[in-house]
């Protein structure tokens, strides 16, 4: 590809937005990306480092929250991955904390992206925005790019309604721009994958937690699976594939219950997975828990519940195909083994 062009990358410290990253050195692109405290460009630069492209990297500092920075970072950009986003260890009591800053954080991104004549942004959503709505609880029944979350549902975790409302915001905007083929939103399922820094996705803490013996047992939680490279690798293709423009594309995987990834864990990592729990929770004991702990009060909804996606539509309009979950799972452990390895160890007092 024409190494002259550029593409912005929001939140270039987080797990997704590193692999980004990545992905775009590897294919020649420029990239310059975005993170809300400066102190931190060193640690983005080190996360690529398996790409040797030091001079085609740049890092600005932009706030979600903030006006300022954002016309400079995306000046000049052919592209924008539309990335950051908040995404608390515990559902805050008032929705709007979530709420208010993905919503904004997103216009406020695709505004300047206009402004500035980019070509294309992909933003990234999540199967949240997908799996809440009126048919998601037909049996056997894959969902689609057509269904959505509804947003007006207020039991619903303030998380889920939050990536509902900003995705819903930004193809409004971009209708109403007469800009919609300039819009590509993703919705992956649980990011996983090998680790870069120190940043964790709810669903790596999930396998961090099983490696370390502080997820004492198992939920009947389950959840679809993705790699972090599969979606990074979406996320990029999808900026230039011609029919993947104004769609929605589903990345997310085989829907595996804890309990699966744990055998997983046991069979294949062998000595290195004895921590990992066997015994199952029950849903009772579960809700009990929820009562004096927020963050197991925001899964609580999600007890029992399995969910399947179709992919087709990303695997069609962009010419993508994910590796097999069990590969991840893998790959993801033994990553998050050797960093928890390779940390330095406590002084002693």
């Amino acid at each position: 590809m024409d190494g002259d062009q550029m593409v912005l990358v929001t939140g270039g410290s987080g797990f997704l937005g590193g692999w980004c990253l990545v992905e775009l050195l590897r294919r020649g692109y420029r990239a310059r990306t975005t993170i809300r405290d400066l102190s931190r460009e060193q640690e983005v630069r080190a996360m690529r480092s398996e790409v040797d492209a030091e001079d085609r990297l740049e890092v600005r500092a932009a706030d979600l929250t903030r006006d300022q920075g954002w016309a400079e970072a995306i000046e000049g950009c052919d592209y924008v991955l539309h990335v950051a986003s908040p995404f608390p260890p515990a559902q805050p009591k008032d929705p709007d904390e979530l709420i208010v800053p993905a919503r904004d954080g997103t216009l406020r991104v695709l505004r300047e992206s206009l402004a500035a004549g980019v070509g294309r942004v992909v933003v990234t959503s999540s199967v949240a925005a997908v799996r809440h709505g009126g048919n998601s609880g037909r049996p056997g029944r894959e969902l689609t790019e057509l269904d959505w979350s509804d947003p007006d549902n207020l039991e619903l975790s303030p998380y889920v309604r939050s990536k509902t409302i900003a995705e819903r915001a930004a193809w409004d905007y971009m209708r109403a721009e007469g800009a919609e083929e300039k819009l590509v939103t993703v919705q992956p399922g649980a990011i996983i994958g090998p680790v870069l820094g120190r940043d964790r996705s709810y669903s790596l803490q999930a396998v961090e937690r099983m490696l370390t013996g502080r997820m004492p047992g198992l939920p009947a939680l389950g959840f679809s699976f993705i790699d972090v490279r599969d979606v990074a690798a979406l996320e990029v293709g999808a900026l230039t594939a011609p029919e993947a423009a104004g769609q929605r594309l589903i990345a997310a995987g085989r829907f595996l219950w804890l309990s699966d990834v744990a055998a997983i864990l046991r069979e294949r990592l062998g000595p290195d997975a004895r921590k990992v729990p066997r015994r199952r929770v029950p849903n009772v004991v579960v809700r009990a828990m929820a009562r004096f702990d927020p963050e197991v009060r925001s899964v609580t909804g999600d007890l029992g519940v399995k969910t399947a996606y179709s992919m087709e539509n990303a695997e069609r309009r962009v010419g993508w195909s994910p590796r097999p979950v069990e590969e991840t799972i893998v790959e993801c452990a033994r990553s998050l083994l050797g960093q928890s390895a390779a940390a330095p160890a406590a002084s002693p007092a």
